[in-house]
């Protein structure tokens, strides 16, 4: 039931779930990879795709309402001179490495955009960045699922169990870190 549903809709749910932040949504993927009910592959492109359509939407809001959206969210105007000073110095590898870089995986492009760093250049930066995360989240769902059969044996009356288990470890992580991040912006308010 659980592998025919993930096989299903998982591709639509990872693409939705890429479109923001992810990573939980991308790591299970990989786990399904793994447990043969989604293609690795298409995994990989799908998160690309669905992490990569989320950047550019955020970057567009950025250049369409930037100065709005930092007037109105003080804690997005405070990361902004980060984002400057950094794309003075390494302007490529900020792009791609922003979506790993906690706290501003949606707020970078949006800052990138009020940057006016040139489309071009941030589309062909931020797709290469996409495809990296992809692979690198997927590949640790993967191996979750590969751990887990080589600790369990054969996992097949568990693998409901684990995905469950897999998701609500996740969640308190990507909890305590956007809190982190949050209390980091605070005091850089400051």
């Amino acid at each position: 039931m659980l592998s025919q549903l993930i096989a299903h809709y998982g591709y639509l749910a990872l693409f939705a779930g890429t479109l923001v932040e992810g990573e939980t949504v991308l790591i299970l993927a990989g786990f399904s990879a793994h447990r043969g009910w989604l293609d690795f592959p298409l995994v990989v492109a799908v998160a690309a795709a669905g992490g990569s359509l989320g950047d550019i939407l955020a970057y567009t809001l950025g250049r369409w309402q930037g100065e709005r959206l930092l007037a109105r969210f003080p804690s997005l105007a405070a990361r902004r001179g980060r984002i400057d000073t950094l794309l003075a110095r390494f302007s490529a590898p900020i792009i791609v490495g922003i979506r790993f870089m906690y706290g501003l995986r949606v707020a970078g492009p949006v800052l990138l955009g009020v940057a006016r760093v040139p489309a071009a250049t941030f589309v062909g930066w931020n797709l290469a960045g996409a495809l990296v995360w992809a692979c690198v989240f997927g590949t640790l769902g993967y191996l979750f699922g590969e751990a887990a059969l080589l600790l369990l044996g054969r996992i097949a009356h568990l693998e409901g169990l684990l995905f469950a288990l897999l998701a609500v470890l996740a969640l308190p992580l990507l909890v305590w870190l956007r809190r982190r991040a949050h209390r980091a912006a605070a005091q850089g308010t400051r």
